[in-house]
């Protein structure tokens, strides 16, 4: 009986595939040991905000249909922003504040990202990405100029993926370490 619910799981299995393949993606090893990205709390939370911001960019291109399935899974995002803040032992009446400040976050660095991308060259994207994910500390700097280069290479990759191949995870995302030094 419980095998036939497990795999009627719908749209919103769909999603959750996604958003574990971005959480994964956001926890290559790469980013951390290469890019020189902090593996805190915050560097994580922030790669975490790159990457939904990438697919739900992507997605929000593709039609009135796809834009749905990013707005739920960035609905996820939030719910797990939510569970790793209880998890973590943060009392249950400074939880929404919390995930509410983490979502103004995320639409402050959409903005920003959102800017720099359509800006000619990476010094803009580098610049945004030097102040949020490496908290500006400007001995990063190199790292954020090949954050800014596997940011631009990541875009074209999901501009390539249909929807449909995005929505179900059925796509690979960029591998870090192919981005040159």
């Amino acid at each position: 009986m419980f095998q036939r619910l497990r795999f009627r799981e719908g749209p919103r299995g769909n999603i959750r595939r996604l958003y574990g393949a971005i959480v994964a993606q956001a926890r290559a090893r790469e980013f951390y040991a290469d890019y020189g990205v902090p593996d805190t709390v915050e560097g994580r939370f922030d790669m975490v905000v790159l990457h939904v911001y990438l697919v739900f960019r992507r997605l929000a291109e593709a039609g009135e249909a796809a834009r749905g399935r990013g707005q739920a899974m960035f609905d996820l995002f939030i719910e797990d922003m939510d569970a790793s803040l209880r998890e973590l032992g943060v009392g249950d009446l400074s939880v929404p504040r919390r995930v509410r400040a983490m979502a103004e976050g995320y639409y402050g660095r959409a903005g920003a990202y959102d800017a720099a991308l359509i800006a000619d060259g990476d010094d803009k994207l580098a610049a945004a990405l030097l102040r949020n994910v490496y908290a500006g500390n400007e001995n990063a700097a190199a790292g954020a100029r090949r954050l800014a280069r596997y940011v631009r290479r990541a875009e074209k990759r999901l501009a390539g993926a249909n929807a449909g191949e995005i929505e179900s995870a059925a796509f690979a995302f960029l591998d870090p370490g192919e981005v040159p030094a």
